[in-house]
């Protein structure tokens, strides 16, 4: 069988998989660009890994590894590649290119940043350790490098409660996320230090809206990321981390579900389950959205948009996410 043939043949696969979530005439536009991305990446030694809440063409159509953050930080630092290109936002990036300083890090589009990693900086943890002295910092990896490297450890929803128990302290910092700090301590004995961050996306969901889900569905499971407010928490069925929300699905199969979250990570767990009828409140992330495979393409091309990060920053901030993927989920 002769390449074309072959490549024919694997672009045929990937909408047989997705055309139940991506309409033909957009297959149309995207099929030319997933050929030429995925001929590109064996031409040039790259890998590209996507987050859960990338569109399914870039999910499914392109990605070597498509996860959860924690996920993407582990299958980071284990890549034989030469270039990884990040589809995701800024901090995941700069996350892939702590666990892989020698190799060429690249990001579609430079502007696709996270209202979690923008609400804190490393001058706001060095005061809040002086506001608390001796009281070790925990950071979501939802944050910046800077950030990292003043954090003790990092964490992900996945291991959050994990991570806080693991370093044997009665109370600890826990940096940005509010609710995400809330859903620790409901789950720990640790006092919960906290910072007023929040995701855009999953702080627009209200209790009432799920409410209002569960009484127009009677028979849905309602499963909650725990970025969301405490009382969307309460109304739903199961809270848990991205990996945890796809792993309820899968192994439960219900015949309705609710993912309160990003969007589009509906769309890509639907494709791998599809006896299962997704109700789909859509919030979008405007950040992830950014990326397209356009700008894949180009990135990948011109190896443009590298992250660079300082030696001594770098230094400092891969500690505390290496000290998280020892701890794992």
């Amino acid at each position: 069988m002769d390449t074309k043939q072959t490549e024919n043949d694997s672009l045929k696969e990937i909408y047989k998989k997705i055309s139940a979530v991506v309409p033909e005439i957009e297959w149309k536009v995207h099929a030319p660009l997933i050929e030429k991305i995925n001929k590109l990446k064996k031409e040039k030694n790259a890998v590209i890994l996507a987050h859960n809440y990338q569109t399914p063409e870039i999910y499914h159509g392109v990605a070597d590894i498509a996860a959860d953050s924690l996920a993407l930080a582990v299958e980071a630092s284990k890549t034989t590649a030469n270039i990884i290109v990040l589809c995701g936002v800024h901090f995941m990036a700069e996350t892939a290119k702590l666990m892989n300083p020698k190799k060429k890090v690249l990001i579609p589009d430079m502007q696709a940043g996270c209202s979690l990693a923008s609400s804190i900086t490393g001058e706001d943890v060095r005061m809040l350790k002086e506001k608390y002295p001796g009281v070790p910092v925990v950071s979501y990896v939802n944050t910046s490098a800077d950030v990292k490297a003043e954090t003790d450890i990092c964490c992900t929803s996945a291991n959050a409660v994990k991570v806080v128990e693991s370093l044997g302290v009665d109370k600890v910092i826990f940096l940005p996320d509010h609710y995400l700090a809330n859903y620790v301590q409901k789950n720990t004995k640790v006092k919960i230090i906290s910072w007023q961050g929040t995701c855009i996306v999953h702080e627009k969901f209200t209790g009432k809206e799920v409410e209002d889900i569960r009484k127009e569905n009677p028979d849905i499971k309602i499963i909650a990321h725990p970025e969301c407010p405490p009382d969307v928490i309460n109304a739903s069925d199961f809270a848990g981390s991205t990996s945890s929300m796809v792993k309820y699905v899968k192994e439960k199969q219900p015949k309705k579900v609710l993912l309160v979250t990003e969007c589009t990570m509906s769309d890509n767990v639907q494709v791998e389950n599809p006896n299962v009828q997704f109700i789909k409140p859509c919030n979008l992330c405007p950040y992830m959205k950014k990326i397209n495979l356009k700008k894949i393409y180009d990135c990948l091309k011109n190896e443009s948009n590298e992250i660079k990060i300082s030696h001594n920053i770098a230094a400092m901030a891969r500690k505390s996410v290496e000290r998280m993927t020892e701890i794992g989920r």
